[in-house]
């Protein structure tokens, strides 16, 4: 079942999640947008894993062991 999320585009924030700048909220909230039509719902958690692998603080390889350990504790 779908279920919006709070994006604050004006504070630059995803569900209080905050964001350096308009570009990287917009390229979180469209990644985060287009899994949640197959099925994902995300948290606080998620919205900043996928914030720091958009921003390249993490690698691939980071992001996918992050998401094991948040997603299916």
């Amino acid at each position: 079942m779908y279920r919006p999320i709070h994006i604050d585009r004006e504070n630059l924030t995803i569900m209080g999640i905050t964001f350096p700048d308009l570009a990287t909220l917009n390229n979180t909230a469209n990644a985060i947008g287009s899994n949640m039509y197959e099925g994902f719902e995300p948290k606080a958690t998620h919205v900043s894993l996928i914030r720091d692998y958009v921003m390249n603080k993490i690698t691939f390889a980071q992001f996918v062991e992050a998401a094991r350990n948040t997603i299916y504790v």
